[in-house]
């Protein structure tokens, strides 16, 4: 559903909880053997392709920078139970045949480039570069909800070749200001949304804490420290992070992810959620502190609530050292503006209903 504001265009988000499938909810290029938390959600918002438009749910995802959806010519089950682009039907389609892959964490998506008219949040661009999805790995995106994935991050991590949406959004002048910003909520009441062109000022608390990109592929940041219990005890003399929505949890190297975890546990009493440790992230000198009411997470199977670590170990490495990923346990308590114009990422606290 689009909604339009001014000169800014926003996409309200839909959330999905994703129960069976470990590596269904992490859409960034990450090693073979990563292996996200069993219980996640990922967040997802509505486009159209071609002309007139086929509709198509896509995940909405700052680490990666790639438009893709399935093709009517896709030969795996996952491609049966979504909706399929139909090159055939759209007048405005342009063929273009290079192949592409993407590696994901269950095997290797391949596909097709083509170009074609894409609207989202009321805008329209012409000739958008995306793929077509001939085969689909295992039973990753089986149950998910959404078709596809938009790509947000720089074009530098792009697959396909040619301007990624925000790029074509810039390039073609459609967006007022080359920023973007999400508002991600818990999913109890609705997803959240991605306000292209812009910030909602009424969704987030001032100040914006500006951080600067050190890499322009990922929206890397540079992390001063995490701690827990107040002391220094993780990344304790910097470390580089992604600012990622397409990753549900928060991803650390699995040294310190162990460490943690021996400190608040993995499978976790839920009746005792009071009683764990604040964690906090120290980012460009501010301390932006998670309660483990707003770091663990929670389902029901059979009637009976359990709770898990909203932490993952993952071991990326970078030249400026292990990588951490702040996903969308870590950004459900902060607004995020993403300023290609400045290169540059803005957090600053959501604003509760109390306070609207």
């Amino acid at each position: 559903m689009f909604h339009c504001c001014r000169s800014h265009h926003k996409v309200e988000l839909l959330c999905e909880y994703f129960n069976n499938d470990s590596s269904m909810c992490d859409f960034s290029r990450l090693p073979a053997d990563w292996s996200p938390a069993v219980f996640q959600t990922e967040y997802f918002g509505e486009i159209r392709l071609g002309t007139p438009g086929q509709n198509f749910s896509v995940v909405l995802d700052t680490g990666s920078a790639d438009l893709w959806v399935p093709s009517t010519y896709c030969v795996s089950e996952t491609c049966a139970v979504h909706h399929r682009f139909r090159a055939f039907d759209s007048s405005t389609f342009h063929h273009d045949g290079r192949q592409f892959g993407i590696h994901y964490g269950s095997g290797h998506l391949l596909g097709v480039t083509a170009r074609d008219t894409l609207e989202i949040g009321g805008m329209t661009i012409l000739n958008q570069e995306f793929g077509e999805s001939v085969y689909e790995p295992g039973s990753s995106f089986l149950l998910a909800k959404f078709d596809g994935v938009l790509g947000l991050a720089y074009p530098r991590l792009a697959e396909i070749l040619g301007n990624p949406v925000f790029d074509n959004l810039m390039v073609q002048e459609i967006v007022e200001e080359p920023v973007f910003s999400f508002y991600i909520t818990d999913g109890s009441s609705r997803g959240g949304e991605l306000l292209l062109g812009g910030t909602d000022e009424s969704l987030y608390v001032e100040p914006i804490n500006w951080l600067p990109v050190t890499d322009k592929g990922y929206w890397q940041i540079k992390m001063d420290s995490s701690r827990v219990c107040g002391v220094n005890s993780l990344c304790p003399h910097g470390c580089p992070a992604i600012i990622d929505t397409g990753t549900s949890l928060i991803a650390a190297p699995t040294n310190e992810t162990v460490a943690l975890h021996h400190l608040i546990g993995f499978v976790i009493d839920c009746a005792r959620l009071s009683s764990l440790p604040h964690v906090t992230f120290v980012l460009g000198g501010q301390e932006y502190t998670l309660s483990a009411q707003q770091y663990v997470r929670k389902d029901v199977f059979n009637g009976r609530e359990f709770c898990f670590s909203g932490f993952q170990a993952n071991d990326i490495m970078t030249p400026e050292g292990p990588l951490w990923i702040l996903g969308d346990v870590f950004l459900r308590q902060y607004y995020s503006i993403f300023d290609r114009g400045q290169d540059r990422v803005g957090l600053a606290r959501v604003r509760q209903p109390a306070e609207q």
